[in-house]
């Protein structure tokens, strides 16, 4: 966690026990600790000498298991890809709300993130798919189009992630080489693409063994504040997952649920379950800002050979 400690504890010390101990000036030291909302360092620009990888937009209109829904997609391969040798498969990457991560001046700039992380040769060559959710366009001319998001994202079960890979992917990845090892393949979102993230890999992680979630919605959306319970129930046959967090201290709190408890309730019962993982508060609410500044460390982190060390 990176937390910034507020310049009064810093430069009173003195005053700190004060502040603790004191029933009546209990919330203090909460109201003066501010935590930092990170910014986009190098690993997020482009630099100069850095090969750009290829993105090629499309749009897949005949899912069965979503009818009537169309969407937009957007596939990126590295230019290391072409360099390593033929047998050696490419890592994968799934980023839901897709739109937003591949824009190379958004909040995570996910593909120059992926560019300079493979040139330095911190992440292997890794093939991303970027997806927005589905809309089910208008019955009559000038009618708007509903969004399918919420239904997809926020739902509990199989169903997005048997859309991933019996649908989207075979047409995405059709051509490249990329691995079917769990360990080198990730779902990506924020907010509720945060929490499909997570439900993609928890239903199958004999095929995603990494989650990355900024905001996520683990809330009673569509019942996703049942997740706690149901990783501590798997403590003695956990799955063989990977998890990387990031949550906001000023997220929202509606009549859905808090954000920034539900995240630490996950984390809580990922640690009791002994699992991998990581939170990562910071300042800010309800912003893909934070998580997008860290991206290029999720993402090593995700995916490092290394056996992270144990949480305190």
């Amino acid at each position: 966690m990176r937390v910034r400690i507020s310049p009064l504890l810093r430069f009173a010390p003195a005053l700190a026990p004060v502040l603790l101990l004191s029933s009546s000036l209990l919330w203090a030291p909460v109201s003066l600790c501010a935590l930092e909302i990170p910014q986009p360092g190098p690993d997020s620009r482009v630099q100069p000498d850095v090969p750009q990888g290829e993105v090629t937009k499309r749009s897949f209109s005949s899912s069965q298991i979503f009818p009537g829904t169309v969407r937009d997609y957007w596939v990126y391969v590295p230019k290391r890809a072409a360099q390593a040798a033929p047998e050696t498969p490419a890592n994968l990457l799934v980023f839901q709300d897709g739109g937003g991560y591949v824009k190379p001046d958004g909040a995570a700039r996910a593909t120059v993130v992926l560019d300079n992380l493979i040139a330095k040769g911190e992440l292997p060559p890794t093939v991303a798919v970027f997806v927005n959710a589905g809309s089910v366009l208008g019955a009559k001319p000038g009618a708007v189009n509903r969004s399918n998001r919420s239904f997809e994202y926020d739902s509990l079960g199989d169903r997005y992630v048997r859309f991933l890979l019996e649908e989207l992917l075979p047409e995405a990845l059709a051509g490249l080489n990329v691995t079917t090892d769990p360990a080198g393949r990730g779902v990506v979102g924020g907010s509720s693409g945060g929490i499909c993230a997570f439900t993609a890999a928890w239903e199958r992680p004999d095929q995603f063994g990494r989650v990355l979630s900024g905001i996520g919605s683990f809330t009673n959306i569509r019942g996703g504040h049942e997740y706690p319970a149901l990783v501590r129930k798997s403590k003695n046959e956990p799955k063989a997952l990977r998890v990387w967090m990031q949550e906001g201290e000023s997220d929202v709190n509606n009549l859905f649920g808090h954000w920034p408890l539900s995240n630490r309730d996950l984390d809580a019962a990922l640690q009791f379950a002994g699992y991998q993982h990581h939170l990562e508060l910071t300042g800010g609410g309800h912003s893909g800002q934070a998580a997008g500044a860290l991206l290029p460390d999720a993402l090593r982190w995700l995916f490092s050979t290394e056996k992270p060390p144990a949480k305190p």
